[in-house]
């Protein structure tokens, strides 16, 4: 369980806050998605998670115990992170960028190479295809499910998710939210998904959180979002969608 308490994040000594008196909790296994337009603090909730950040007030605990007890590389290598940029290092090969983590962990390589393997077939790869190529050999679709897949080479329990898909093409965008989908039922991760697309909310939460102007506008199942939304910005933003979501 990840839970926020009374959190605020500012880097101006307290004369704006990023986010502000952000109070919730993310419950084992499932995925909340981090909703609002860009500015909102979304993104700066999420690396508050893994200490990208720190925040100026409040407590974040993971299972009872502050971030801000853990060494922050330590943090940040148990939980899989995966962006919209991608981040694939272009000098080494698909294999070894998924390795990378467990690399830095001192895992053999006979492990690693078994282990990127296995989930290149998860993200529907073909490694016998694609594990030795380089980044720029890849479609910008191929590249973030090498992403994916590195994010979870070291089995993380949570995995973090900052609109890993909001730069691919509609159709190839789709496709990877299935493929998550079918990801996430396999594996029971921990997910905080951040976008500013509503449909993809609606397809990929069991939760949304609604952000604006760095509070915490509403956090509920997408049915009760649409059908009782708590304040007028939530309504306006939810207010063409259909009350059964789709």
């Amino acid at each position: 369980m990840i839970q926020f308490h009374q959190v605020s994040k500012s880097y101006d000594e307290g004369l704006h806050y990023s986010v502000r008196n952000l109070t919730f909790q993310i419950e084992d296994g499932e995925t909340l998605i981090l909703l609002g337009s860009s500015g909102c603090g979304k993104t700066t909730t999420l690396k508050l998670i893994n200490r990208l950040i720190d925040p100026t007030e409040g407590r974040i605990e993971i299972n009872g115990r502050s971030v801000m007890d853990y060494s922050p590389v330590a943090l940040r290598r148990s939980i899989g992170y995966v962006f919209q940029g991608i981040g694939l290092f272009p000098h080494m090969t698909v294999l070894e960028n998924i390795g990378i983590v467990l690399r830095l962990t001192g895992a053999p390589r006979a492990d690693r190479c078994a282990r990127a393997r296995e989930l290149l077939e998860w993200v529907d790869l073909d490694p016998d295809l694609y594990a030795d190529r380089f980044p720029d050999e890849l479609s910008g679709g191929q590249q973030q499910r090498v992403g994916v897949a590195r994010a979870l080479a070291s089995n993380p329990d949570i995995l973090l998710m900052d609109e890993p898909f909001g730069a691919l093409d509609a159709l190839t965008r789709e496709t990877l939210q299935q493929e998550m989908l079918r990801i996430k039922r396999r594996l029971q991760k921990t997910v905080v998904f951040v976008t500013h697309d509503i449909q993809e909310a609606i397809t990929l939460g069991d939760r949304i959180a609604v952000m604006h102007e760095g509070r915490l506008e509403q956090i509920a199942s997408v049915g009760e979002i649409i059908n009782n939304p708590a304040t007028s910005f939530v309504r306006s933003l939810f207010e063409t969608i259909p009350a059964n979501g789709r």
